[in-house]
């Protein structure tokens, strides 16, 4: 082999070696920053790009996929001097590569850090009652505040959330002492508000009894009234037919009217319940005589002709021994 050969061979594994040297092949999820003699010329995207070899070279491999950066445990004091113990988790991506790894030195350092700094900033501004109940308010406040702080980062903070937090134990007991004396409060409350409703319900339904058990009391009132009247009414007109009769010089309707008072007089003595024996009078004979009037006065309205006034019975005298006595005169044993 002469040195033409060896010569040309020499210049064949040269190019071939400049060839494989300015092919850069950039996978799925990154770019390459070029830099020429140091300074940042373009981004590779992702698949086959040629650089220049020895004028050019890979500066930095920035991954573009969302990452995920866990922020550990640290103190916080609330605004009312309770002191907490938080951690939290933080997603980001890279937008502009070359700003990311211009722009800042230690991207994943310089946004745990800010992360940390807020959370102290944040939760440190409320109080702990506030803190406990407002997770979602203290999310939205941190992802505004270090999202805006990583824009000149080339990096969009795409989410952080607050994993845990932890009051001290006996500030823990305080809480679940409190919260169970604020619901004894609020059943002790229940309770007094149901008792009060039972009492005005209670009430309401011995109104309306009142109510309707007065209603019924004057409807009866009324009634009774009504047919006190009406009796009333019927008396006079009987009353007043029995004077005219009278006036017109009937003596039945006298003895009509006379006896039917001496029945109802009787009857009342006889249904008393303290009467146990009732003596008739001598008198007694004339109610006959008036009961026979009666008789006459209703033959005379149902058309059986003039009637005559019945005899009045004779009384009887015993033939033996002994003192006269009235058929009517009667002793009745009730």
């Amino acid at each position: 082999m002469d040195g033409l050969d060896i010569f040309v061979i020499a210049v064949v594994v040269l190019v071939l070696w400049l060839l494989f040297a300015g092919i850069k092949t950039v996978p799925q999820g990154y770019q390459y920053t070029v830099e020429r003699f140091g300074r940042y010329t373009r981004t590779l995207q992702p698949g086959l790009n040629i650089i220049i070899p020895f004028f050019d070279k890979i500066g930095a491999r920035m991954n573009v996929m969302e990452q995920v950066l866990e922020v550990p445990t640290q103190e916080v004091i609330t605004r009312d001097n309770a002191s907490v113990a938080s951690d939290a988790i933080a997603f980001y991506q890279v937008l502009n590569a070359a700003e990311a790894a211009y722009q800042v030195a230690h991207l994943e350092h310089a946004i745990l850090n800010l992360t940390m700094t807020n959370i102290r900033s944040v939760m440190g501004s409320m109080d702990l009652d506030e803190l406990l109940s407002n997770r979602d308010k203290i999310n939205d406040r941190l992802l505004h505040v270090v999202d805006e702080a990583a824009k000149p980062w080339g990096v969009k903070i795409t989410r952080v959330e607050i994993k845990d937090i932890a009051p001290p134990k006996d500030l823990v007991e305080s809480m679940a002492r409190q919260m169970k004396a604020e619901r004894d409060k609020r059943a002790q409350v229940l309770e007094a508000e149901g008792s009060r409703n039972a009492q005005i319900l209670r009430a309401e339904g011995a109104k309306q009894s009142a109510i309707l058990q007065a209603e019924g009391q004057r409807e009866a009132a009324f009634r009774n009234a009504e047919a006190r009247e009406r009796l009333a009414e019927a008396e006079a007109k009987a009353t007043k037919m029995v004077s005219e009769a009278i006036a017109a010089g009937n003596v039945q309707a006298v003895n009509y009217f006379v006896a039917q008072k001496y029945t109802e007089a009787l009857a009342t003595v006889g249904s008393a319940p303290n009467s146990k024996v009732v003596l008739m009078p001598m008198e007694a004979s004339s109610l006959i005589g008036s009961l026979g009037g009666i008789g006459a006065i209703a033959k005379e309205v149902f058309g059986d002709g003039p009637a005559t006034a019945p005899n009045r019975p004779r009384q009887s005298t015993p033939t033996t021994g002994g003192t006269a006595r009235n058929p009517f005169d009667t002793t009745r044993e009730s």
